[in-house]
C-alpha cells in the first residue's frame, strides 16, 4: 500500500499585499528623482531662453547709446541752441531729428536748452509734439547738464508710452549748450516673448515691474519700497503712479529664474509655473505606479505558477507509482514495437538506395540534355556564316572566271573576316556554357547592324523583302559586346525572314531607333502574320518553334532573349497594330569607346 503524499502548501495573496504596502515607500524616492530632473531640464531651457531675452534687450538699448553724443556734434543742432530764436535753425533741426529718427527707428528724439526746454523735436508735427515742454525734472537730463551720460527708464508724460532714455550734453568747446534725449520704445521688447506658459518679469532698481508678459503686473512693485525709493519716485515720477502696489507672487506657485543687468540696474526674471513640472513627475510617479502594480501582478503570477509546478510534483509522483506497476505490461508492447522499428529502418535503407540510383540517372540525363542544347546551339549559330561563306566562295570562282582579280580578292577578305567571326561564337558558346559574364563595352549600332543586314543580303534580295530604315546618321553607341550583338541581330532578321517568306507580295521590313532617358531602343518590324498568342508566351523557351524541323530548332529568340539580359539590356515581342511581328531591344547607352566596331562584311546593293 503507498502513502498519500502532502498536498504542497499554497501561498497566501495577504502575504502579496503586504510585500505591495513594503514596496510602495519606494515611490517616494522616485518622485523625488523625477522632480529633480525635470526640474533642471525646466531650468537650463529657460536659462536658455533668458540668456536671449538679455541679449536682445541689451542689444537693443546699446543700439542707441551712442547716439545722443554723435548727434551732439551736428553743426544744425548747436546752432539751433546758440541761436534759440532763430525759426529756420529751429526748423532744420526738427526736420534733422525727424530724419534721423525714420532712420534709426528711435520714439523720439529731442533737443533742450539749459533750462530743460524743448527747442526741437523728431514729432514736432505731430499733436503730442514736446516742442516747449520742460523736462528738467527728469534725472537724465540732470545727469547730462552735469557732463554724465543720462540714463532713465520711465513712463512718458506727454505721450503716456513707457521708454528708455539716454541723453548727452551738447558742447561748444568745453561750455555746455544743452541736452539732446533719445527715447526708445520698449513696447515691442515685451512682444518678442510671445504666449508661453513661462512669463517674463523685468525689475528696476526699485524693484518695480517695468517690463512683463502679463499686463496685470505692470507697474507693481516685487518688494516694500523705503522711503528714499519713494521720495526718487516721487520725484522723477517714471511710473504712472507714485505709489506701486505690491506685486502678490505665491513662491511656491512659480520656479523663478533672474539675471541682473549692471548697465541699467535692473533685474531679468522668468518664473515657469510649477505645473510644468508637477505634471511629468506625476506622470512620473503613476508610471512607477503602474510598474510597481505590474511586478507584484506578475509575482502573484509566478506564486500561482509554482504552487500548480508544486501540485504537478505531487501529481507525478502519483503517476510515477502507477507506472512502476504498469512497466512490466509495457516491456512487451515495447519489443514488439522495437522489432517493427527495425523492420522499417530496413525498409528505409533500401528506400535511400534507390534513391541515390535515381539520383544518378537524372544527372545524367541533365549532362546528355546540356550536350544536345550546346550541339544544336552550334548548329544553329553557324548556319548562317557558313551559309555566306558558301555564297562569297561562289561568287569568287565566277570573278576569278571573269578575271575580277581585286573583286574575288575582297570577297576571299570577308570569308576570311566570317570565319573568325564564327570562331569569335564557338567562343562565346563556350563561355555561355561555362556561365562567364563578360564585361560590357561600346558598341557602335548603325555598324553592326549594316553587318547582320550584309549577311543576309542575297537571301533578302532573293525575296524582294523590301528594307525601310529610319536611322540616324550620328553613330549611337550602346554598352554591349561586339559578337553578341551581332548574333542578336543576324537571328532577329532571319526570324524576321523567316516569317516573310509565307507571305505575299509585297513584303517590307522596318528598322527604327529611339533614344530616351533609359538608353536606346532598336524595333525591328516586319508584315508577316506576326505572333500568335501561343507563340507570345512560349517564344523564349528552348526548342519551342512554329517552323518545320527542316526549318529551325526553336533556338534563336531564346538565345537572343538570354544574350540580350547578359548584356543588361530586353527583348520585347509583340505584334504591330498595323499587323506583322514588332520586336524591340532595349540597349543601355554608352559613350565613344576605344572599341572600334569591325567593317560590314559586304556593301549592301
Amino acid at each position: 500500500m503507498t502513502a498519500t503524499l502532502p498536498s504542497p502548501k499554497r501561498p497566501r495573496w495577504r502575504s502579496l499585499a503586504l510585500l505591495a504596502l513594503l514596496l510602495t515607500p519606494l515611490l517616494w524616492p522616485l518622485q523625488q528623482l523625477a522632480e529633480r530632473y525635470y526640474s533642471g531640464a525646466l531650468i537650463e531651457q529657460n536659462r536658455q531662453t533668458l540668456d536671449l531675452y538679455v541679449a536682445n534687450l541689451l542689444g537693443t538699448l546699446r543700439r542707441y547709446e551712442v547716439l545722443p553724443q554723435i548727434l551732439g556734434d551736428l553743426p544744425a543742432l548747436r546752432n539751433a541752441l546758440l541761436q534759440p530764436n532763430k525759426g529756420a535753425d529751429l526748423n532744420k533741426a526738427n526736420r534733422l531729428l525727424q530724419q534721423v529718427r525714420e532712420q534709426t527707428g528711435a520714439d523720439v528724439i529731442y533737443l533742450m536748452d539749459p533750462d530743460g526746454k524743448t527747442l526741437a523735436a523728431s514729432n514736432w508735427d505731430q499733436q503730442d509734439s514736446f516742442i516747449e515742454r520742460n523736462f528738467a525734472f527728469r534725472p537724465y537730463f540732470r545727469e547730462a547738464f552735469a557732463g554724465r551720460s543720462g540714463r532713465f527708464f520711465g513712463l512718458g508724460t506727454t505721450s503716456g508710452k513707457r521708454g528708455y532714455y539716454f541723453a548727452a550734453a551738447v558742447r561748444d568747446g568745453t561750455a555746455i549748450l544743452g541736452v539732446l534725449v533719445v527715447k526708445v520704445d520698449l513696447d515691442h521688447t515685451e512682444t518678442l516673448w510671445g504666449n508661453t506658459p513661462e512669463q517674463l518679469l523685468v525689475t528696476d532698481a526699485n524693484g518695480v515691474v517695468i517690463l512683463t508678459s502679463r499686463s496685470d503686473w505692470r507697474f507693481h512693485a516685487s518688494r516694500p519700497l523705503d522711503n528714499a525709493e519713494r521720495a526718487a519716485i516721487a520725484a522723477n515720477r517714471p511710473y504712472p503712479t507714485l505709489a506701486p502696489a505690491p506685486l502678490r507672487i505665491e513662491p511656491r506657485t512659480w520656479l523663478r529664474q533672474s539675471r541682473e543687468l549692471a548697465e541699467t540696474g535692473w533685474t531679468v526674471s522668468i518664473l515657469a509655473p510649477r505645473k510644468l513640472i508637477d505634471r511629468p513627475v506625476r506622470t512620473a510617479v503613476a508610471i512607477g505606479g503602474g510598474t510597481l502594480l505590474l511586478l507584484m501582478l506578475l509575482l502573484g503570477l509566478l506564486m500561482q505558477r509554482r504552487r500548480h509546478y508544486l501540485e504537478r510534483i505531487a501529481l507525478d509522483a502519483r503517476a510515477r507509482q502507477q507506472l512502476e506497476q504498469r512497466v512490466q505490461e509495457r516491456t512487451q508492447d515495447l519489443e514488439l514495437l522495437n522489432s517493427r522499428l527495425k523492420q522499417e529502418v530496413l525498409e528505409r535503407e533500401q528506400a535511400q538506395q534507390e534513391l541515390l540510383r535515381a539520383q544518378d540517372e537524372l544527372v545524367q540525363a541533365g549532362k546528355l540534355s546540356a550536350l544536345g542544347t550546346m550541339s544544336a546551339s552550334i548548329s544553329h549559330e553557324l548556319n548562317q556564316p557558313l551559309a555566306a561563306i558558301r555564297s562569297y566562295a561562289d561568287n569568287a570562282g565566277v570573278l576569278l572566271d571573269h578575271q575580277r582579280n581585286d573583286d574575288a580578292r575582297d570577297n576571299l577578305k570577308l570569308i576570311s573576316q566570317l570565319t573568325e567571326r564564327m570562331a569569335s561564337i564557338i567562343a562565346h558558346l563556350r563561355a555561355f556554357a561555362r556561365r562567364d559574364r563578360h564585361a560590357p563595352e561600346s558598341v557602335a549600332l548603325q555598324p553592326a547592324i549594316d553587318d547582320a543586314l550584309a549577311l543576309l543580303a542575297k537571301r533578302r534580295r532573293a525575296m524582294q523583302v523590301e528594307l525601310i530604315r529610319d536611322l540616324p546618321e550620328a553613330t549611337l553607341w550602346v554598352q554591349a559586346g561586339e559578337t553578341r550583338l551581332r548574333q542578336v541581330l543576324g537571328n532577329l532578321l532571319a526570324n524576321a525572314l523567316d516569317a516573310l517568306a509565307e507571305c505575299p507580295q509585297p513584303r517590307r521590313l522596318w528598322l527604327s531607333t529611339e533614344q530616351n532617358a533609359e538608353g536606346i531602343e532598336l524595333q525591328l518590324r516586319d508584315n508577316g502574320p506576326g505572333f500568335s498568342a501561343e507563340a507570345l508566351q512560349r517564344a523564349r523557351e528552348p526548342f519551342f518553334t512554329t517552323k518545320t524541323s527542316a526549318q529551325g530548332l526553336g533556338l534563336g529568340l531564346a538565345i537572343c532573349d538570354t544574350l540580350m539580359r547578359a548584356l543588361g539590356g530586353e527583348l520585347l515581342l509583340a505584334n504591330h497594330p498595323d499587323g506583322g511581328a514588332l520586336l524591340t531591344l532595349r540597349l543601355r547607352a554608352a559613350s565613344h569607346g576605344g572599341n572600334q566596331p569591325l567593317a560590314a562584311v559586304s556593301s549592301e546593293s
